[in-house]
This record gives structure tokens, sequence and C-alpha cells, in this order.
């Protein structure tokens, strides 16, 4: 392996000598945690483990000898090993793996102790991902008991062991647990037969249960979810996850499991495990490494049970750094000039799940020094942040965002974070709070930055006070990022540059991507998102249309004079720059003519 890598020129003679004279520590400390993570993930005290040799070279963490980029890492020295066996080479996605299939055609410790993960069966062929391709006697028994040529790919064994470790844990969970219930309950069909039979609860502190839901919820958390959806459906159960923006359907589950499955996570969100005819709405944390995680549950009847959405809160995301949120150095510069006036308004606007919230809270950790008190209303807290004195809304005994808003003005507050402007009382009180030295942050529900103006007057706000506190309005979209490992250049066609309203196109090549998709973006040909912005800071000018009570066309002409670019123009420049496509500008704007 280490002349391979010689050979290939990915590391020198001195770093092979290395390994030779530290590997076998290393290895045992390899071992050491790896042992420590099995037990952890499979629940079990004695745990078999083999540290492999590419394990323990990849531990050095070698930069790359050959000037490319990046660390000698698992993934480089797999690939080599398999280019120099002449087998392909497979970047394994758990979301694209057939559960089914994984789980039932080996055992959980064959499959973990010979590392092979089976990922397709044609009619006569197997096709199998395996960590050790030099072990052909394995392959030929596998063939034999299969009955079916072994056509082998060469994977990762970390990707390997953690899908296998994941799909058998859970399926050993299940089982255990519809074994559990399969005498206790009786064969429901569907919703109207369970209402009809009571309101009997389940016992979900039972082991099997408890396990499948702690699998399920990690596996969220490594793939990058940001909710799962657990819906019942007439004969079983789906869940789903939401990662970058789409759905994806993660497992099948025994309808007999399900209510169990649902009661664990209402228990863990202290919700009433008895009462199912009502939606419910609770929260969690969780631990993921080094980092603490929110859930919010939500929990709505449907037609055949109970659905539960848990939305997942990386604090990481919520209060990252405002220079990551995507904004162009000009539209960073007018932004940090909105969060630098000590007191107004400032508003950040946009449709649900256009990424106000994160916006927000960016805004909030960028302003947020010991010197000041920073207080939020929220409906309900997104993320439990130390800095910040967090209010929960509770309009059953009449805590609402108005409301609210006039008792914090007692807690001598600097800086206010409404969760949302959406009634007259709330506009009232967030201008007056403005008004008398407060910097109030607030989101609201309008398609554009001018619109946001006609929204607050529609809602009463008198429009000299407007003028005067309001400092500036951000309206948002999300759009995917193109996958850098797949993604291909492309000339924007002349129908595609008539779409997006670029003059002047015919006859020049514009050079934008297109989303091919790999394994490494799970064949979308996306990895992550990034906002578009239309930034709208209050000049004069505007102060005085404001003032006026001028239209969201006339507001509009003049920020655009001024040189703001609309959502559609940000858009674009994305898309020039090769962080987006032309498929996700389209989806996500709305170029609407000013007349």
């Amino acid at each position: 392996m280490l002349d391979l890598l010689v050979r290939k020129g990915v590391i020198h003679a001195g770093q092979r000598q290395d390994v030779l004279n530290r590997g076998r520590d290393q290895a045992r400390h390899i071992l050491l945690d790896k042992r420590a993570e099995m037990r952890r993930l499979l629940g079990q005290h004695r745990v078999a483990y083999r540290v492999s040799e590419i394990e323990v070279i990849a531990s050095f963490r070698f930069p790359r000898h050959d000037g490319a980029e990046g660390l000698v890492d698992e993934e480089i020295i797999t690939q080599l090993v398999a280019e120099a066996l002449g087998l392909p080479y497979r970047h394994l996605d758990p979301l694209r793996i057939d559960y089914k299939l994984v789980t039932e055609t080996f055992g959980g410790p064959f499959a973990e102790r010979h590392l092979v993960l089976p990922l397709e069966v044609r009619t006569d062929t197997l096709v199998l991902a395996v960590a050790d391709p030099w072990d052909r006697e394995l392959l030929e028994s596998i063939a034999r008991y299969s009955n079916r040529a072994v056509e082998p790919v060469v994977a990762q064994k970390s990707q390997i062991l953690g899908i296998i470790v994941e799909f058998h844990g859970f399926r050993r969970s299940m089982r255990a647990a519809e074994k559990e219930y399969q005498t206790d309950l009786p064969d429901l069909g569907n919703l109207e037969q369970l209402y009809e039979m009571g309101n009997e609860s389940i016992d979900a502190g039972a082991q099997p249960v408890v396990r499948a839901v702690w699998y399920l919820i990690t596996y969220a958390l490594d793939q990058g979810a940001s909710d799962i959806h657990l819906e019942p459906k007439r004969d079983e159960a789906l869940v789903r996850m939401r990662i970058d923006g789409i759905l994806h359907t993660v497992h099948r589950l025994p309808r007999l499991v399900y209510p169990a499955l649902v009661s664990r996570v209402k228990t863990l969100a202290r919700l009433d495990i008895a009462e199912r005819r009502r939606p419910q709405d609770g929260r969690f944390k969780t631990a993921h490494g080094e980092t603490e995680v929110e859930m919010r549950v939500s929990t709505v009847p449907v037609a055949f049970g109970e659905k539960v959405v848990v939305r997942v809160f990386d604090p990481g995301v919520l209060t990252q750094d405002i220079e990551r949120l995507g904004l162009f150095p000009r539209e960073l510069a007018m932004f940090r000039g909105m969060l630098a006036n000590r007191s107004g308004m400032m508003l950040v606007v946009g449709p649900t799940g256009s990424g106000k919230t994160t916006t927000l809270y960016s805004a909030l950790h960028h302003v947020h020094s010991p010197r000041i008190n920073v207080v939020t209303l929220e409906d309900p807290i997104e993320n439990v942040h130390p800095a910040f004195n967090q209010i929960a809304m509770q309009p059953r005994i009449g805590l609402t965002f108005g409301t609210s808003l006039r008792t914090v003005l007692r807690q001598d507050p600097d800086v206010i974070m409404v969760g949302e402007i959406r009634d007259e009382e709330t506009v009232e009180n967030a201008v007056q709070a403005a008004l008398t030295g407060h910097q109030v942050l607030s989101t609201l529900h309008t398609d554009e930055a001018a619109g946001a103006v006609g929204r607050l007057l529609d809602l009463g706000a008198m429009p000299f006070l407007l003028a005067s506190t309001l400092t500036g309005v951000v309206a948002q979209r999300l759009v995917r990022r193109v996958c850098k490992d797949c993604a291909e250049d492309k000339v924007l066609t002349d129908e595609q540059a008539l779409a997006l309203r670029i003059p002047g196109t015919r006859g020049r090549r514009l050079m934008v991507k297109q989303a091919l998709g790999c394994p490494k973006c799970r064949y979308t040909g996306y990895k992550g998102r990034t906002g578009l912005f239309e930034v709208l800071p209050m000049t004069p000018r505007i102060q005085r249309l404001v003032h006026e009570r001028a239209s969201a066309q006339d507001i509009k002409r003049e920020a655009l004079n001024d040189g703001m670019l609309t959502l559609r123009e940000y858009g674009i420049k994305k898309l020039a720059r090769g962080e987006t496509t032309f498929e996700e500008v389209m989806a996500n704007t709305d170029e609407r003519p000013v007349y």
C-alpha cells in the first residue's frame, strides 16, 4: 500500500518511513477510538474491530506530495487502490442505498465482520461494495452462497461500516419493537377505527423504540437534514428527511411500530402522548458530537394516525457570521450600515422557508456585545442562545407579540427581535419601540423589499412615523448551490437569457454552471444552499416617498435608481459566478416590471 502511494507521488519516501516507524502506535489509538464508537452505536459492551492499513495511513493526515489540494485521506487512498486493481470506486450515499437489500442479503454480524455491502442485484449478478478487494476467497464464497456472480466495487471502509451499522441497527430495533407490539395492538387498518378504539397509550419507553428513534435522529444529523417527517399510511409508515430543501424517503416502517415511535418522540418533547386528536408542539435538545442541537416537534392528526415533523435547528447555522449569508460586498456593507443604527427598525421579508430566521439570528449575533441587553420575542423560540433574553409567545394566555412588546420596553432593552409582525398592535408597538431609541429587528411576509412599506401601512403604521423609524428592508430567497464536484460549464442559451431578461446577449457567450449529479451530491447536482438578497436602505428620497404614502412601485423605482439589485438580478449574478443554476434562479425569483 505504502509503495503504491509513493509510486503515485501521493506521499514521499520520508512519509512512508514515518508510517512504518509510528504506524503501530497509531493503530492502537484508532482501535481504542473505534471500539468506543462501535459500543455506542451498537449498544454492546464487547465489540470486534480490525484496523485497516488505509485507516492507519490516513490518520497521519499527510499533505499531498503531488501538489494537489487536500490531505491524503481515506477517500484518496481507497480510490488509488481501486485504480491499481482495475476495479470501479464508489462513493456511498446512504439515501441511495436499498435498505431492504442491505438488511436481507447478509446478517448484520457477517456484514460488519467482512465489510461487504450489497448495492444492486441484477438478473444473475450481485454488485457488492467491499473495503478489502484482495479477499478473493470471500467473494467466491458469497458468489456460491448467493448463486450469483459477484461484481465488486471498492468503497471507503468508514462508509460501508457506517451504513451497515445504521441499517442493521435500525432493523434490529424495528423487529424487536414489532414483536413486542404485535400482540398488544389490534389490526387497526386506519384512523377511523383507531378513534373508535379509544385512546390506549403505548409504552414508548421500551428499549427497541428508544434505540430506533435515536438511530433516526442521529442519521438525520449526520446527513444534514433540516426536517424529519414521520408519516402514517394505510399499510406502513414513511420516514422522510428534507436535505437541501428536497424530501428524501429514508425508511418504510411496520404500521404496528409507528404509534410507539410517535409516542417516543412526543415523550422527548414533553407532549401529551394520550392526546392524538389535537395538534401539539414541543421541543427537545440532543447532542451531536460537541454540539447541542435544538429539535422542534409538531404533531397533527391525519387520515391514518398522527403525522410528526421534527425540525432540526443547527446552532452553527443560526448563529453564523453575516459574512457567510451570501451577501455581495456592496449589499453586505449596506446591511452592516442598517445594523449599525442603535435605534430604528430593520425588517427581513420573504415567504416561509426563505431563511429569514437565519438572517435575523446572524444579525443578532453581529450586534450583540456584553454591554447591551438583547431581548427576543419568538413563536416558538427557534434556538436557545445564552447571550439573549428570549421570550416564547403564548397566545392562549394573552402573551402575544404586541402585548409582549409593551412589557419588554420596561425591561431596559437595547435590541429587540420580534419574530414576526402580523397585526396592528405589533406594528404600533414596534414602531413606538424604534421611535424611543431601541433597535428593532423583525420579519414580515411580503415578496419584495419595497412591498414591506405598503404592508406596514396596511397594518396601521403612520407614514410619518414609519419614515423616521424604518432603517432598511432585506428581502431574501434560498437557492441550491451547484455541486462543485460534478458541475459543468455550459453556454446560456438565447431563450434562457430572454427568460431572465438579460439584455444584449445575442452573439455573446455567457458561461454558467449546469447541475449534473454525482455521488457526493446524491445525484441531485446541488449541495447546500445560498441566499439571494434585495437590500433596500432608507435613503432621504425613499423616506420622503414613505412619508407621502407612495406605492411600492414608486419606492422600488427609486431604489433601482439608487442601484438596488432585485432578487432576480442578484440570482443572475450568482448564476454568472457559478454558484447556482438557471433553473434555481427561475424557480425562486419572479421579476415584476416597474411601470
